[in-house]
């Protein structure tokens, strides 16, 4: 009897632990997914575009500042996904020294993990990109 409410409380432990962490991923998802516009160029300015829904006569005179400040993110992005690449090259050289082959074979998978999570993203964003913003992303922008 004693083991049957361990293993349910065990179960009911892992379910809640399981379930916290799909729901903070979603949360934090759709907090950041209206931030992840401003690093691309064209999603940008179409987000920008939507947004602010200016006139013929705006647009003219908001075309530049637009495109600096696209470029501007577009290569803040890139840069920041080149520099955590870096670290976390420094970082496995750092730790792999300090762990069991076991441990490293592990965090190999991880790391293959992380890049076919990237790998499955870009290849989503591609696909779904039909005119410059995706459906995700165009939905984002409506409150925005």
């Amino acid at each position: 009897m004693k083991t049957k409410s361990i293993i349910l409380a065990l179960t009911t432990l892992a379910v809640g632990f399981l379930l916290g962490m799909l729901t903070s991923s979603q949360l934090r998802n759709q907090r950041l997914r209206p931030v992840r516009v401003f690093f691309a160029e064209e999603r940008f300015k179409e987000g920008m575009y939507q947004a602010i829904q200016p006139t013929e006569e705006q647009k003219v005179k908001i075309d530049n500042i637009l495109d600096k400040y696209s470029k501007l993110n577009s290569e803040a992005g890139t840069a920041f996904r080149k520099e955590f690449e870096v670290r976390m090259v420094q970082f496995r050289n750092e730790i792999d020294a300090n762990l069991t082959p076991e441990q490293v074979i592990r965090l190999k998978g991880l790391d293959e993990q992380r890049r076919g999570m990237i790998k499955v993203r870009r290849d989503g964003r591609h696909r779904n990109n039909h005119d410059g913003i995706d459906e995700e992303r165009r939905d984002s922008m409506k409150g925005f």
